[in-house]
């Protein structure tokens, strides 16, 4: 009788669907959080290099009297720029385009001068010898979606930079 009933416990597959799918969940689970947080990670590098790039092209329609060539940039501008990539916006205050960034100090404008050479150009530049070319760079830290859980203990940093020269206009 006992073999009667092992043979009949062995050839069962009753079961077999609930037990499949108890071993298979948790992959499963796994599969799709780790696509929530790719995705959240891809969206929030997208963001800050979206932002950087803005920061970039306020800063090269700003007037040349605001730029001195080698190095030098007016304050007030360059908190403006810092502005418009954190927020979106000139004037301090507004929202910030990700969770996690709370400081403008994230943000860095620098300019550096081409020298001009060997030509006679109208327009715009007419009459410069030094072309201001202003770079924007921000290093954000990286809020993950499952940080609450403890996943993310260290700091990931979102970093991007973009460069524009100075228009003028």
């Amino acid at each position: 009788m006992a073999r009667n009933f092992l043979s009949r416990l062995f050839t069962c597959d009753r079961a077999a669907a609930a037990a499949e799918m108890a071993l298979v969940t948790p992959l499963l689970i796994v599969l799709m959080f780790g696509s929530f947080e790719m995705g959240n990670y891809f969206l929030s590098e997208h963001v800050v290099a979206k932002a950087v790039r803005d920061g970039a092209r306020y800063a090269s329609r700003q007037s040349f009297t605001n730029f001195s060539c080698p190095n030098s940039v007016n304050g007030g501008v360059v908190t403006s720029i810092q502005n418009v990539t954190r927020t979106g916006q000139v004037s301090t205050g507004g929202t910030a385009r990700l969770a996690g960034w709370t400081n403008g100090n994230t943000v860095s404008v620098t300019l550096s001068c081409t020298t001009i050479t060997g030509g006679n150009y109208s327009g715009i530049y007419k009459g410069m010898t030094n072309l201001p070319r202003v770079k924007v760079s921000a290093t954000v830290p990286y809020r993950s979606l499952f940080y609450v859980l403890g996943f993310t203990r260290s700091s990931p940093q979102l970093v991007s930079e973009s460069e524009a020269t100075v228009q003028g206009i």
